[in-house]
């Protein structure tokens, strides 16, 4: 790999691909693929601090079962590596590493401020540092930039330039890879924003929209989120209004939806590491200027409370039909957070199987899009498809792989199926979410 040293040159913002070295910090599930994109067209190191992790896609294995093997080998300008040192090549940086929150619902920025601290240590002149990270809006000029300019002795907008892409990757859809999801780009000087508008331009077909500043990107990330869990949060309201009043709530939105204009969101459990996460940077900010939102809060709420919900309707659904609940088995249909991802990460159906073994139910958990054998065992994964009968069964997610599930194999007469996600026949099921 070259060791020259290249720089934006804000005076001229034309691209040109042969002075170009990009660095992706953070190879889940948004910097593989945009590592991926990037390095079929220019020389790019994949980093990622999990030594196993660039181990496996050095052998073109991608264990999160986004990119095939055959994808990343395409990719013939990237190579791996675990070694902060190797950073020192590059000319543009792009952080994608985890934006979580803690325990106390507060943002958790450790992660992006070590990265930008490993990343400070190899600025030079004229380099550019990219995040796609999500964030609160301000975060990466008030937060990370300092650190950056601290590490590295460089002056902002003087010596070294940042922009902010924010990522809008949607794992387990295949039919939207990076390429054909339009990205929303910024950047700290207008030139600078031309030049990162026109390096993702370079391999984004869908295109791209050119943001009027980086604030105003990181808050266009923050609200789309916000926006999905606001809405899916009124219509588990709905479902908790409608269970009361004896009326099914798909048949509901089944036929509200015939009208052209009605947004079709349904209830449902919302987990994952983007909606049920990002509403709480926004929130932290709107705190910070001493703005305390409503609507955000209220969704929030909402949306929490459903495992709740969920397993008190099965108890009484199951007393019903005659179960005696402490000991009875209930077979659990999925544990990621959402359908066809085999992420796991802050799934709302780990809190429900909690709250059911609460109750001393016996609690079996299948889930074909789990591969790792210390993931199957750290949850109580069952390693084969199930061949008993249970007294309860919960449909969590709905996986391909469920729609064709035997389930004369698995329930008896006197089962009690509760479908969370509404695709199974009403012949087979007691009561859907």
């Amino acid at each position: 790999m070259s060791s020259s040293v290249n720089t934006i040159n804000t005076t001229n913002n034309l691209l040109f691909t042969n002075t170009i070295q990009i660095a992706i910090i953070g190879l889940g599930y948004v910097g593989l693929p945009l590592a991926v994109t990037m390095g079929k067209r220019y020389p790019t190191i994949g980093f990622d601090a999990n030594q196993q992790r660039i181990s496996e896609l050095q052998q073109y294995i991608d264990t999160s079962q986004e990119l095939a093997s055959t994808e990343i080998a395409e990719a013939i300008y990237l190579t791996f590596s675990d070694q902060p040192e190797d950073l020192r090549f590059a000319s543009i940086y792009i952080i994608a590493v985890p934006t979580p929150i803690d325990t106390f619902k507060r943002p958790d920025l450790s992660y992006l401020l070590e990265a930008s601290r490993m990343v400070g240590k190899h600025l030079k002149k004229g380099d550019l540092v990219i995040y796609e990270s999500t964030v609160y809006p301000g975060c990466t000029e008030e937060d990370c930039v300092p650190v950056l300019a601290e590490e590295s002795g460089l002056t902002y907008n003087q010596d070294f330039f940042c922009g902010y892409s924010p990522e809008r990757i949607n794992p387990g859809d295949r039919t939207r890879p990076i390429t054909a999801i339009m990205k929303v780009t910024s950047g700290s000087t207008p030139e600078v924003a031309d030049f990162v508008n026109q390096l993702y331009s370079s391999v984004i077909t869908a295109g791209t929209f050119k943001a009027t500043s980086i604030k105003v990107a990181e808050a266009s990330k923050a609200i789309e989120n916000a926006q999905r869990d606001v809405n899916i949060s009124f219509m588990n309201e709905l479902a908790l209004l409608f269970d009361r009043l004896g009326i099914d709530t798909q048949d509901v939105l089944d036929a509200a939806s015939t009208k052209w204009n009605f947004l079709n969101f349904r209830p449902g459990l919302v987990g994952g590491h983007c909606i049920s996460v990002d509403p709480y940077y926004l929130l932290h900010k709107a705190e910070s200027v001493g703005y305390y939102p409503q609507v955000l809060l209220s969704g929030r709420r909402i949306n929490d409370q459903m495992t709740s919900f969920i397993t008190n309707k099965v108890i009484k659904l199951m007393i019903q039909k005659g179960h005696r609940i402490d000991g009875s088995r209930v077979l659990i249909l999925g544990v990621t957070y959402k359908e066809d991802c085999p992420d796991i990460r802050n799934s709302k159906v780990i809190d429900l199987i909690n709250e059911l073994k609460e109750f001393k139910l016996q609690v079996d958990i299948w889930d074909p899009l789990i591969k790792s054998e210390k993931v199957k065992k750290d949850i109580g994964i069952l390693s084969s498809e199930p061949h008993e009968h249970y007294d309860c069964i919960i449909l969590a997610l709905a996986h391909k792989e469920f729609y064709s599930l035997r389930w004369d194999n698995i329930r008896k007469k006197d089962t009690v199926v509760y479908d969370i996600k509404g695709i199974l026949p009403k012949n087979i099921i007691d009561a859907q979410l």
